[in-house]
């Protein structure tokens, strides 16, 4: 009994070692390769708390979590203290989970266009929904969200009818490489000048993407998005149940 009991605590021991082995190269390789580490960990320190947000944006177990309760007026959006031009960021995401209701979502095409039914009306579906995003610079964003499409997708490139349609249909992920709700997912960005490459998870799902007005100087953040329903009390259906962790950039 007591040798069974002796190789599960060297079992433990072992595992416990090679978590805090891994964790310790992965921060290795970060800094070997010239990144910053954003985040300490610990608390938000280089991250700009929104004016009156009592405490919705907080640091839980090590890892950035907000509730989308945000009490703030006007931005209610997590930004970094310092600004970034041309960068390579790696952050890791994941949603706690969703709003307290279902919400209509849209289903986009490859093009970038709606899905439409036979009367030219956008179909869309009710499923649960989480949405947040990694806002770039002050003035650019990529979604997190649990549409079909997948997440790193470029709301306002898409939507800019100004654009070509060609320019467009490349702010669509070429798959949906997200995780499961409640898993942990990577995102690895590139922006150079005004084009923004996205790798989720390993894969590459935008690449080289035009993105206009890009080619500044400003912020990294995280958004807030949904909230309280002041009629019902309960979360918008969208709400941004979303933690973030391990957030590394290169100054290029």
């Amino acid at each position: 009994m007591k040798q069974i009991l002796y190789q599960f605590m060297a079992a433990v021991l072992i595992l416990t070692v090679f978590a805090g082995t891994c964790n310790a190269q992965e921060k290795c390789r970060f800094k070997d390769e010239g990144y910053t580490n954003l985040f300490n960990g610990e608390d938000l320190t280089g991250w700009k708390i929104p004016v009156g947000d009592n405490g919705h944006w907080s640091v839980i177990d090590g890892v950035i979590d907000y509730d989308a309760r945000s009490e703030a007026e006007g931005d209610k959006n997590l930004w970094s203290e310092n600004e970034y031009k041309d960068f390579k960021l790696h952050v890791e995401w994941r949603f706690k989970g969703y709003g307290d209701h279902l919400f209509p979502m849209p289903m986009i095409l490859p093009s970038g266009n709606n899905a439409t039914d036979t009367d030219g009306k956008v179909v869309k579906k009710m499923t649960p929904n989480s949405d947040s995003g990694i806002l770039l610079k002050g003035v650019g964003q990529t979604n997190l969200w649990c549409w079909a499409v997948g997440s790193g997708e470029l709301w306002s490139v898409r939507n800019n009818k100004s654009l070509s349609a060609e320019i467009r249909a490349t702010a669509v992920p070429k798959e949906n490489a997200d995780k499961p709700v409640g898993q942990w997912n990577a995102f690895d960005i590139t922006i150079k000048k005004d084009k923004i490459t996205i790798v989720n998870n390993g894969i590459l799902v935008i690449d080289n993407v035009p993105y206009p007005e890009l080619d500044v100087t400003g912020p990294i953040g995280f958004q807030h998005h949904g909230g309280i329903n002041k009629n019902t009390g309960k979360l918008n259906g969208a709400s941004s149940l979303v933690q973030f962790r391990n957030i590394w950039i290169k100054e290029l």
